[in-house]
């Protein structure tokens, strides 16, 4: 399934294309935007693959929002000026939709972004790894993480999310197995069901969970408990 966003000030735009995109086999809503301002919040939570942008919105277009992303998803542009067409097309957009929308345009759009994403998925999701480092695929590009940037790792359904001490967290669709077999057992440990630590970055423990931050408690179930207890008594100064 390939997760979509829609952006638009209008609502009942924005309700036309939700619907297009739910009516779509291929497609999954993953979140309604009325500016891009709301869509740049939701994209530093949500893993997208594809964006249908309105470019005529207030305080920031969707042209100029498209341009502030580093590594934009698929981008088809939406709106009722014909003459941003060849604007859209500069910035790599996989299409551009004219208002009003019949469902055969949207659905002949959708096809096009389809075969893009398609294409795209036939990179590795992970190339390599060593003791130091490993790369994986987040947003069309092939990232090299370092473990000693890693803080924590974050199962989120099909994906993870992986939480860096000096940068924003790396989202990609790995399952939480496939990532702790490429970890240094040695270095990370598997707390519970949906988090993998750092061992070297854990500084507060408090009633079984761990405190990162502040304000991130991660939670010591008990599947992993005796052998997180185990690591504790080895490295406790009594």
């Amino acid at each position: 399934m390939i997760r979509c966003i829609a952006i638009d000030d209008e609502p009942l735009a924005l309700k036309q294309i939700a619907e297009y995109i739910k009516k779509t086999p291929f497609l999954e809503l993953a979140g309604l935007c009325e500016s891009a301002l709301q869509a740049i919040e939701l994209l530093d939570t949500t893993l997208v693959d594809l964006m249908f942008v309105d470019i005529n919105m207030p305080d920031l277009s969707g042209m100029e929002f498209v341009k502030t992303l580093e590594n934009p998803p698929l981008v088809v542009f939406v709106t009722a000026y014909s003459e941003y067409a060849l604007e859209g097309f500069r910035v790599d957009a996989v299409d551009y939709l004219l208002k009003p929308i019949s469902y055969a345009d949207f659905l002949r759009s959708a096809n096009k972004a389809k075969a893009w994403y398609d294409a795209l998925q036939k990179k590795p999701a992970e190339v390599s790894s060593n003791k130091d480092f490993l790369f994986i695929k987040s947003e069309y590009k092939i990232l090299r993480i370092n473990f000693d940037e890693i803080k924590y790792i974050e199962a989120m359904s099909e994906y993870i999310r992986i939480h860096l001490a000096n940068a924003k967290p790396v989202m990609t669709q790995l399952s939480m197995k496939s990532i702790e077999e490429k970890l240094p057992e040695d270095r990370f440990m598997r707390v519970h069901r949906s988090f993998i630590i750092n061992l070297s970055k854990i500084s507060v423990i408090e009633r079984n969970r761990i405190i990162f931050d502040g304000n991130v408690y991660i939670p010591v179930s008990e599947q992993y408990k005796a052998k997180f207890q185990n690591y504790l008594d080895k490295n406790f100064l009594a």
